[in-house]
C-alpha cells in the first residue's frame, strides 16, 4: 500500500529536522566544551617536584605531569610529541616553554597558566615566566585556523568523490581504480595549495602530499567501499561515520585531550582524527608521533579496499549465469 503525499512530506520534514539536531549536536558540542583534560606536559628543573605538586593541586585532572631532570630532555619531549609543553622550574622561578604547532589552543592555554605560575613578588609587579614557542605553528597560520579549516573540506570531498564514483562508474574495479587516482591527484593537488598559495603547512612537499593521499584513499575507498558491499546505505553510513562524527572529533582546531573523554580518543581512531595529527607529526615535527596515525589511515584503506572487493564479488554473483560466463568486452 502506498503512502499519501502527505505522509511522505511529513516523513521527510522530520526526518531532516532530526539530521538538523544531530549535525548541530555533533559540531557545536565538542567546541562548546573544550577544557584541558589529562593533558601531557612536563616539569623539569631543580625545583620541578614542588611545582608538579602545586600544580596537580591547582588544576586536578587537567594535565598528566612528568618530571624530567633538565630543560634538554624537557625541550625533547616537546620535539618528540611526547608532551604539548614544559614548565621549566627553578628557585628563583619558572619559565614556559610551548609547542603550538601541536596545538595552538593548548599553547594558549599554557601562556595563560604562566601567569599563574608567576612568583608572588614578579606578579605584583606584573611580571610572568617568560614564554618560549619551541615548535612553532606556521607563520602564516599562528592560531591554526587555517590548519584547522582544511579538514572539512579534505573530507568531504573525498566523500563526495566516493558518491560519484558509485553512481558514474558501473563496474566495482573501475571504482576501485578511480579510489587509487583520485588519492593521487588530490593528494598532490591539496598539497600544493596548502603549501604554495595559503602556505599553511611547511615540510618537504612529498610528505605532505603523500599524507593527503592515504587521507583520501582511507575515506574515499571505505565509503566507496561500503557503497559497493552495502548499497546506497552503505554510502549513508561512511558519509555519517565520517562526517558527523568524525571530523567534530578530529580535534583539528583543537587537541584531542582538550575534547570530552572518551571521544578525543576515539577520534583518533576515524581519519579526520588521524589525518590531522599524521599532518602535524609530517608538517612540524619531522615524523615524530606519526606511527599510530599513519596505521590507522593504511587500515582505513586496506577496510576500502576489502569492501570494494566483497563489492566486486557480491556484483558478480548477482548476475545471471549465462552473463557470468559471457566474455568481457575488449577495452578500446
Amino acid at each position: 500500500m502506498k503512502s499519501s503525499p502527505a505522509v511522505r512530506v511529513l516523513g521527510v520534514a522530520i526526518g531532516a529536522a532530526l539530521l538538523q539536531i544531530v549535525m548541530i549536536t555533533a559540531f557545536a558540542w565538542p567546541s562548546a566544551h573544550l577544557a584541558p583534560r589529562h593533558v601531557p606536559i612536563v616539569v623539569a628543573g631543580p625545583a620541578a617536584g614542588p611545582v608538579a605538586e602545586r600544580l596537580a593541586h591547582a588544576r586536578p585532572g587537567a594535565f598528566d605531569i612528568t618530571t624530567r631532570p633538565d630543560e634538554a630532555s624537557a625541550r625533547k619531549a616537546l620535539t618528540d610529541r611526547d608532551a604539548y609543553g614544559a614548565i621549566i622550574a627553578s628557585p628563583s622561578g619558572s619559565r614556559v616553554l610551548t609547542a603550538s604547532a601541536a596545538s595552538p589552543v593548548v599553547a594558549q592555554q599554557l601562556d595563560a597558566l604562566a601567569q599563574q605560575l608567576a612568583p608572588k613578588r614578579d606578579a605584583a609587579a606584573g611580571a610572568a615566566p617568560a614564554v618560549q614557542d619551541v615548535v612553532a605553528a606556521d607563520p602564516d597560520d599562528p592560531r591554526g585556523t587555517g590548519f584547522g579549516g582544511m579538514a572539512l573540506p579534505l573530507i568531504m570531498s573525498s566523500i563526495a568523490a566516493a558518491a560519484i564514483l558509485t553512481f558514474a562508474v558501473r563496474r566495482v574495479a573501475w571504482r576501485a581504480a578511480g579510489v587509487v587516482l583520485f588519492a593521487l591527484l588530490g593528494g598532490l593537488g591539496s598539497a600544493a595549495i596548502a603549501q604554495g598559495w595559503m602556505s599553511l603547512l611547511p615540510g618537504p612537499f612529498p610528505t605532505i602530499a603523500g599524507v593527503m593521499a592515504v587521507t583520501i584513499a582511507a575515506v574515499t575507498g571505505t565509503v566507496a567501499g561500503l557503497a559497493a558491499a552495502l548499497g546506497r546505505a552503505g554510502l549513508s553510513l561512511g558519509a555519517i561515520t565520517f562526517l558527523l562524527v568524525g571530523n567534530p572529533l578530529s580535534a583539528a582546531t583543537s587537541a584531542p585531550e582538550l575534547l570530552p573523554r572518551p571521544w578525543g580518543e576515539i577520534g583518533q581512531y576515524l581519519p579526520p582524527g588521524a589525518s590531522a595529527t599524521l599532518l602535524r607529526s609530517a608538517a612540524f615535527f619531522d615524523g615524530a608521533g606519526a606511527a599510530r596515525p599513519l596505521a590507522v589511515l593504511a587500515g582505513w584503506a586496506v577496510l576500502g579496499a576489502v569492501l570494494l572487493a566483497a563489492g566486486a564479488w557480491r556484483a558478480r554473483a548477482g548476475r545471471p549465469a549465462d552473463a557470468a560466463r559471457a566474455p568481457e568486452p575488449a577495452l578500446t
